[in-house]
């Protein structure tokens, strides 16, 4: 392979290897205006979306690990990122259902691959933070329920008190 085929090759390897996920997207069709907007919605996401070459490609995922890809035929880019893979999916769909572009080809979480219809699933998820915020309320609500029933002998004497105190009788003893 050439020193700048490799260069990219190596480019390709080390994005592969920052991120927990791909995903493969047939952009054919998009101008550069739709193509750098989709790049602004996904950079608030966490994510990044790059144009390869497709025989490059193959041979960087190999490298990385993350097994065959199968023939990649057509204009692909790939989205990368650091963070949740939900909402980069979620915000190519988005996308897509706008402008009819991009078009998911399949990706890869944990070089575990995911066929196009897994990932728009993914983009159908919560973000992490809804589903980490919904984990700690139902850990949360046995404490709540436990701190309620033992308060609830103490708050019902001091009711009792209380009535007693305004009708002027002497409080009972405990």
């Amino acid at each position: 392979m050439r020193a700048e085929k490799q260069a990219i090759s190596e480019e390709y390897l080390k994005r592969l290897n920052g991120s927990p996920f791909f995903i493969v997207v047939d952009y054919r069709g998009l101008k550069v205006g739709p193509i750098t907007e989709l790049r602004k919605r996904l950079n608030k996401a966490g994510a990044e979306m790059h144009v390869v070459k497709n025989s490059i490609f193959k041979i960087a995922v190999k490298e990385a690990g993350a097994g065959d890809v199968g023939a990649l035929t057509g204009q692909l880019a790939v989205v990368t990122g650091t963070r949740d893979v939900s909402a980069a999916a979620k915000v190519v769909k988005t996308f897509s259902k706008e402008f009819d572009r991009p078009k998911i080809q399949f990706g890869f979480l944990n070089n575990q691959r995911l066929e196009g219809a897994s990932i728009l699933e993914l983009a159908d998820l919560p973000s992490l933070e809804v589903l980490r915020s919904k984990l700690l309320g139902v850990l949360l609500a046995p404490a709540t329920k436990l701190a309620t029933i033992i308060n609830t002998p103490a708050t019902q004497l001091a009711q009792v008190i209380r009535a007693k105190a305004e009708k002027g009788e002497p409080a009972p003893a405990a």
